[in-house]
C-alpha cells in the first residue's frame, strides 16, 4: 500500500542547532524537530505523552546505545527519535513524522 504524503516546508536546516530541539506548527500539529550532531533530522509530536504539556521540543537530546533520543524536560522520560518509543515506560511512545531536507536545504515535515 502506497500513502501519500504532503510535506510542508518548516524553516531553513541552518536555522536547526544541532542537538537542540525546535517547536513548529505544521498544520495544526506542534511538531519537535532535532538534528543530531551527526546531521540526522527527527520530528516528533512536541506533546509530552506523560505530562501532556507540549514541551518535547525543549528536551535533553542524547543516546542510548545506537538510539538517539530526547529527554523529557519536565519528567526526565527518554524517548527513542527514530521510533518515538519511551524507553522508560512501556507502552508510552511520541508520535512520529516524516521529515527530510528539500534540494534548497528547507525542513519539511509530514503530519498527514
Amino acid at each position: 500500500m502506497i500513502i501519500d504524503v504532503t510535506f510542508q516546508p518548516v524553516c531553513p536546516l541552518h536555522r536547526l542547532e544541532p542537538d537542540r530541539g525546535v517547536a513548529a506548527l505544521v498544520g495544526s500539529v506542534q511538531v519537535a524537530l532535532f538534528r543530531t550532531s551527526d546531521g540526522e533530522l527527527f520530528a516528533v509530536g512536541n506533546q509530552d505523552p506523560i505530562s501532556h504539556a507540549y514541551v518535547m521540543s525543549r528536551g535533553i537530546v542524547g543516546s542510548r546505545g545506537a538510539a538517539p533520543t530526547v529527554a523529557s524536560p519536565l519528567h526526565k522520560q527518554v524517548y527513542d527519535l527514530r521510533t518515538g518509543e519511551c524507553l522508560d515506560v512501556p507502552g508510552v511512545s511520541l508520535p512520529v513524522y516524516p521529515a527530510r531536507v528539500s534540494e534548497d536545504s528547507v525542513v519539511e515535515v509530514a503530519v498527514d
